[in-house]
């Protein structure tokens, strides 16, 4: 009986993929305006063995002042879970909402560091609540899926 007991391990956290952009350098550097920030994360989720999935976190922070870019920076955390003997009502908040928590804060440090060490100030990502995330992304593939009734 013992075999079919629910299984969660974290096998690996890692960074996938960094790169850091700065297009307009050295010039907009010199420039004295306050530049706009742009934030944008994204949560994936692949199958990668049977009962192993990884889950990647992906952060794209970009800054311009009027419509020139000052950086971009786009970061990839991900991490590989082994998930086994869960209910499969259960595996969508297993690996939209627990998953993500775990890595999200390495990718929180990793973003911080690489704008830091680009020579700006460091941007720290709000804390996300990926459950709410979640709850909004069903809502919303329910309403695409519900019939639409016209009379």
């Amino acid at each position: 009986m013992a075999d079919q007991d629910p299984v969660f391990n974290i096998q690996r956290v890692y960074l996938k993929e960094a790169s850091l952009e700065q297009p307009n350098s050295p010039a907009i550097l010199l420039e004295q305006a306050q530049p706009a920030v742009e934030i944008n994360l994204g949560v994936s989720a692949e199958n990668a063995a049977e009962g192993v999935f990884e889950v990647t976190v992906t952060a794209t922070v970009q800054t311009k002042i009027e419509d020139k870019t000052v950086f971009l920076v786009e970061c990839k955390q991900a991490g590989i879970f082994e998930i086994r003997n869960v209910p499969e009502d259960q595996m969508g908040p297993v690996v939209s909402i627990a998953c993500p928590q775990i890595v999200y804060p390495y990718l929180r440090g990793n973003v911080a560091d690489l704008i830091q060490r680009a020579g700006f100030p460091p941007v720290h990502l709000a804390e996300i609540n990926f459950q709410q995330m979640y709850e909004q992304q069903q809502a919303a593939q329910q309403a695409e899926s519900s019939p639409i009734i016209t009379q």
